[in-house]
């Protein structure tokens, strides 16, 4: 979730349920496969119009029509303003999916995997049981939905599928850093921009996380709840933070897993994640020594300047893939950040890097093609695109070349493996429209106790972004996980699991001090 760093790195806090499974590429097996049939669409709650002013009435009040979309699922479209401070100005496609509670439903759950720009249509459609629990399954009707600009809904569209591959894969000419480099860099990303522009019919200003916000009650709305129950995942705890600032009288249940601090800048988030990759990359390091396979030998250290050659090395010398791509260092490390999502993911990474040493940058294709959603030579869904579109319209421009600085000191100092490609161009400098999104504390006050899940060495959304949203939020609760890879919940571990699924199902909160889980 970063504006800054390069433009292959460009959704470092994504959709959970990719990164932290790569095996579901590289061994080609499929992590959840729900019973194919029909969804019986059964009936729905009258839409919640309560408190709604006038002029949104109809689209609160918009009756939905399900019907099966494989699965044991259901699918429906909802219409949405465009511009929600002028309703009347033409409306967008929002795509849901739902699968009914296995019991008694105690109402919709609403999620999100993050992004932004991930697929919360596909998550359910393709990986629920990755996504939530059997105990919410059970209880809960759950709710997976493209927001606006992504996917299946009204989306951002910008380069086609070669484009895009000299995009995020292309060896720009001239020395790292270089004036020609730069310049390179630059001209490419107006050119992503001004397709963007060209492409997307007209909806680049309205894609903002509070427009989103305001989608996902206008979902809550016709869907029959008059409070809103929701698990979102990275970018998706600052959709649900920015809901309960929006909303806190509508907040039913709220979890946040993998939190995102909405007050931190775009600056400061580069530096917390390049720092925060460093140290996941330390840990995988002093896993693989113990490995006889491990390509690296020596201390932590030792194998850290060893890496360091190996991607300065492609980086002066691209390595040819069977496809004819070339392997540089910005790929490479791209297929690094995918593997550090999750511990399993590791030993993909060891198969990575040996391949590499050995001139073989096959696997590492890999983990970038599952990184970007390249699948034969093509892309499934639009999330680079959709990323772009948010957090350049989220995220204020950062123009002090003093703070500027700082950060590249303190990348340089505590993340020397990745500094070297952590920093690029700001793409967001050429997007056709000025940010409206501001950042700040959020407080929602009034709303309610929401559980806030944070993991100790999560390297795309660290810790101690989830330890400041719970002191922010009024009534947030921290749960703390021990241990490596994004998100916590649904992840094995029982003690988080237990109490995130009690507060959903039997209302029972942790003690304000919150909850630590080795």
């Amino acid at each position: 979730m970063n504006s800054r760093t390069p433009s292959r790195l460009r959704r470092l806090s994504t959709v959970v349920a990719g990164l932290a499974l790569a095996t579901l590429l590289l061994s080609g097996c499929l992590y959840s496969m729900i019973p194919s049939g029909s969804a019986s669409a059964g009936p729905t709650a009258a839409p919640d119009t309560s408190g709604v002013p006038d002029d949104l009435k109809s689209f609160y009040g918009q009756k939905l029509v399900w019907s099966g979309c494989g699965g044991g699922m259901d699918c429906t479209t909802v219409k949405a303003p465009l511009d929600w401070d002028d309703p009347g100005a033409g409306t967008i496609d929002l795509a849901v999916v739902r699968h009914r509670a296995t019991g008694t439903s105690k109402g919709s759950l609403l999620t999100n995997p993050g992004g932004p720009g991930a697929s919360g249509l596909e998550l359910i459609k393709s990986s629920l049981t990755f996504a939530v629990s059997s105990t919410l399954i059970k209880n809960y009707d759950v709710i997976g939905f493209d927001p606006r600009g992504v996917g299946s809904s009204t989306a951002v569209k910008c380069l086609d599928a070669r484009q895009m591959d000299d995009y995020l894969y292309g060896i720009r000419p001239g020395a790292r850093g270089s004036e020609e480099w730069t310049a390179a860099q630059k001209a490419e990303n107006k050119t992503f921009a001004d397709a963007c522009e060209k492409n997307s019919n007209g909806i680049l200003p309205y894609i903002t996380t509070v427009n989103a916000a305001r989608d996902m009650d206008l979902l809550r709305g016709v869907l029959g709840d008059k409070k809103l129950n929701y698990l979102g995942y990275s970018y998706g705890t600052f959709l649900g933070a920015t809901y309960a600032q929006l909303y806190p009288e509508r907040v039913g249940h709220l979890v946040l897993d993998g939190a995102l601090d909405p007050a931190v800048s775009s600056l400061d988030v580069s530096t917390t994640q390049a720092i925060g990759f460093e140290s996941a990359l330390r840990a995988y390091m002093a896993d693989c020594l113990k490995d006889k396979k491990c390509p690296f030998q020596g201390t932590v250290d030792d194998a850290m300047s060893d890496l360091a050659a190996l991607l300065a090395s492609v980086d002066r010398s691209p390595q040819k893939n069977a496809d004819g791509r070339m392997l540089g260092a910005d790929t490479l490390m791209t297929s690094i950040v995918a593997a550090l999502y999750s511990q399993d993911s590791w030993s993909y990474l060891t198969q990575s890097l040996t391949g590499v040493l050995k001139g073989d940058p096959s696997v590492a294709f890999q983990l970038a093609d599952f990184y970007n959603n390249r699948q034969d030579g093509t892309y499934a869904d639009n999330s680079t695109e959709a990323f772009r579109a948010y957090n350049c319209m989220d995220y204020p421009l950062e123009n002090d070349p003093a703070a500027k600085a700082a950060s590249d000191a303190k990348i340089k100092a505590d993340a020397p493996t990745i500094a070297p490609y952590w920093d690029a161009p700001d793409p967001c400098e050429q997007w056709p429209y000025p940010p409206t999104g501001t950042r700040g504390e959020i407080t929602a006050a009034g709303s309610g106790p929401i559980l806030v899940v944070g993991t100790t060495n999560d390297p795309a959304t660290p810790y101690a972004w989830a330890e400041s949203l719970a002191k922010q939020l009024e009534g947030g609760i921290l749960i703390t996980r021990v241990g490596e890879g994004h998100t916590g919940y649904n992840k094995g571990n029982s003690c988080v699991d237990d109490a995130v699924d009690a507060y959903f199902v039997d209302d029972t909160v942790p003690a304000k001090a919150g909850i630590r889980c080795e």
